[in-house]
């Protein structure tokens, strides 16, 4: 009886606020009965896509009007490789957001941190610094105006560029912002204007892997947008080491922000990708971060941490800053380790290893 009384009071309930409702639409609001129709349907479309309603009152020829908007939910993290080849459950005692990471001595190439070094990954950008020793090495005129054509577009990524096609700079200012700031389409033109054009420049970037022992590395391009370009964090040390021998490259990956000139003389302001270069309390010596969804935020990096010199690796990170952040707290591990002799580069007092 109880639920019977219940029941019909609900109803009861129910059929006066349609009255209601209804009575004012006779009213003053003739179409209020179907805005709350819409916002009805809205809400069920939303509640099946997990995207939000959200209230707004505007104006319509100086009437306020009730709206009800839907606020999309956001997408679904895409998970890189190194996720799908469960590199996330690995577990480290920094509690790295980087699935991937290596530390080592720059001087005796000893390993002091490691996790998941050995697994090859998509590096995206990080691409762009074998770019650099290709074209360095080659020693292509860096006085030469190149020109970026159509060919240099992204249509893998349909990544964004501030170079227009028909842009015209040195090879040298390619090469700086394709370091320091990431251009896509300038580290596409150096591969491009290469003898024997792109696939003799991919060649030549596969060779040299070769040649520093970087046997799980392979290029596809030189700009790094394909998620075909592999290494892992250990040959990547060994194109650090290289590239460092590099003054250029050194140079051009570590400059906080530069002015390049355009072939007609306009000026560019471009910016680093690694806001750790500025920072007054660190000693950076030559760098490279990147991205790709496949990747995740990756970042090489020489630095002198505690008068030694390392090179380090870290491989799909998740978050914006999560990379410098774990460099951040790769820094505090290694000043804790307190090394034995650091003039002579000897063995720390500790070290970490980890992975699949």
């Amino acid at each position: 009886m109880i639920k019977l009384a219940l029941s019909a009071l609900i109803s009861l309930m129910f059929a006066s606020a349609a009255v209601t409702v209804q009575a004012a639409d006779a009213g003053s609001a003739p179409n209020k009965k179907v805005v709350l129709k819409k916002r009805h349907a809205v809400r069920v479309a939303a509640a099946d896509t997990g995207d939000r309603v959200v209230k707004r009152v505007i104006k319509v020829n100086g009437k306020r009007k009730v709206v009800y908007q839907r606020v999309l939910a956001a997408a679904p993290a895409v998970p890189t490789m190194g996720d799908l080849a469960g590199l996330n459950a690995t577990h480290d005692p920094l509690a790295l957001a980087s699935n991937v990471a290596l530390v080592l001595d720059q001087a005796n190439s000893e390993v002091l941190f490691e996790k998941n070094s050995n697994v090859a990954l998509p590096i995206a950008s990080i691409t762009k610094m074998m770019t650099g020793l290709i074209v360095v090495e080659a020693k292509q005129d860096m006085d030469e105006v190149l020109t970026v054509t159509d060919e240099d577009v992204d249509r893998e990524k349909f990544s964004s560029s501030r170079l227009k096609v028909g842009t015209q700079m040195t090879r040298a200012n390619m090469l700086h912002i394709a370091l320091m700031s990431s251009e896509n389409r300038a580290a596409s033109a150096l591969g491009r204007n290469y003898p024997g054009g792109r696939p003799a420049f991919v060649e030549a970037m596969n060779a040299k892997a070769r040649e520093l022992g970087m046997s799980d590395t392979h290029y596809v391009d030189s700009n790094g947008l394909s998620k075909m370009n592999v290494a892992s964090a250990r040959d990547l040390a060994k194109l650090a080491m290289a590239a460092y021998q590099q003054p250029m490259l050194r140079q051009f990956s570590t400059d906080p922000k530069a002015t390049v000139e355009l072939s007609n003389g306009r000026p560019m302001q471009f910016g680093t990708t690694n806001h750790l270069v500025a920072s007054p309390d660190w000693a950076i010596g030559l760098q490279k971060t990147g991205f790709i969804n496949e990747a995740g935020r990756c970042l090489m990096m020489q630095a002198v941490i505690e008068g030694r010199s390392v090179i380090m690796v870290f491989l799909d990170s998740k978050g914006k800053q999560s990379r410098t952040a774990d460099a951040g707290r790769m820094r505090k591990w290694l000043e804790a380790l307190r090394p034995a002799n650091l003039v002579g580069g000897g063995s720390s007092t500790g070290a970490y290893s980890t992975g699949m």
